[in-house]
C-alpha cells in the first residue's frame, strides 16, 4: 500500500491505460479521482475500483477546456483535501495521412488534446502542489515523437515530442518546490490504437512478432506499473525523465 493516504488524479481514465493505472493506484491505497468526458463510463470505473476494495470518485471534464481543467483540480482537492499525484493521460491519435493531406481541424484537435491538455492540467496541478508541500506528476508521451517517427502520424508525433519537451522544462522549473515531473513514452499497447483498420487480434499479434524486438505489444498493466513507480518514493531522484517503454523499438 505504497500510496496509502494519497490522492491520485488520472485523466483519460476511461481509456485502457488510464483505467488500468487508476485501478493500480487504488490497489496500492490511493484515493483515485478518475477524469474523463464520458460520465457513464467513469461511473463504471468507480464501481469496479470499489468492488476491488479501492476508493475512487469521478470528475467529468474535457482537458481541452481551460475552465473544466481548473474545476477538475479544484474539485479533486475540495473533495479530498489534497492532491498528491497526477497522471495526465488523456490523448487521441487523430488521422493517418501525409502532411499535405492532413486535415487542419484534426491537427488542431490532436494538439489541443495531447499537448495543450497536458499544459492546462499541469498548470493547475502544479499550482495546487506548490501550495501544499509538493507532489508527483507523470505525463503520457509516446515513443512516436521524440524517439521515433511514423510517416502519416505528424500531428500525433509533434504533440508527443512537445509533451516530452514540456515535461522536462516544467520538471526543472518546479523540482525546487517539491513537484517532481516525469513522462512515460510507450510503444504499442494492447489497446484499440495498436490495431490497423479491420485488423484482427491474431493479425495484429503476428505483425508485432516481427515488428518489435520483444515480439509483442505491451500490456496496459506494464505501463501502469511504470507510472506508479515514477510517482513513488522509490523514484524520488528521478526528475525530468522520459521513460521509454517500447519493447526495444527505439533501442
Amino acid at each position: 500500500m505504497k500510496f496509502a493516504g494519497k490522492v491520485a488524479l488520472v485523466t483519460g481514465a476511461t481509456g485502457g491505460v488510464g483505467g488500468a493505472t487508476a485501478r493500480a493506484f487504488a490497489r496500492e491505497g490511493a484515493t483515485v479521482v478518475a477524469v474523463g468526458r464520458d460520465t457513464g463510463r467513469l461511473a463504471e470505473l468507480v464501481k469496479l475500483i470499489e468492488s476491488e476494495g479501492g476508493a475512487a470518485d469521478a470528475v467529468t471534464a474535457d482537458v481541452t477546456r481551460p475552465d473544466e481543467v481548473a474545476a477538475m483540480v479544484e474539485t479533486a482537492a475540495a473533495r479530498h483535501g489534497r492532491l498528491d499525484i497526477a497522471f495526465n493521460n488523456a490523448g487521441i491519435f487523430g488521422m493517418f495521412a501525409g502532411v499535405t493531406d492532413y486535415a487542419e481541424d484534426v491537427w488542431n484537435e490532436v494538439l489541443a488534446t495531447n499537448l495543450t491538455g497536458v499544459f492546462l492540467a499541469m498548470k493547475h496541478e502544479i499550482a495546487h502542489m506548490r501550495r501544499n508541500g509538493g507532489g508527483a506528476i507523470v505525463n503520457m508521451s509516446s515513443n512516436v515523437g521524440a524517439h521515433f517517427r511514423l510517416p502519416g502520424a505528424s500531428a500525433y508525433a509533434a504533440s508527443k515530442a512537445a509533451v516530452t519537451a514540456l515535461t522536462r522544462t516544467a520538471a526543472l522549473e518546479y523540482i525546487g518546490e517539491g513537484v517532481r515531473i516525469n513522462a512515460v513514452s510507450p510503444g504499442p499497447i494492447d489497446t484499440p490504437m495498436s490495431y490497423r483498420p479491420g485488423e484482427t487480434r491474431e493479425e495484429r499479434d503476428a505483425r508485432y512478432r516481427t515488428a518489435l524486438p520483444v515480439g509483442r505489444v505491451a500490456t496496459r498493466e506494464e505501463i501502469a506499473a511504470a507510472v506508479l513507480w515514477l510517482c513513488s518514493d522509490e523514484a524520488s531522484f528521478v526528475v525530468g525523465h522520459d521513460h521509454v517503454i517500447d519493447g526495444g523499438a527505439t533501442a
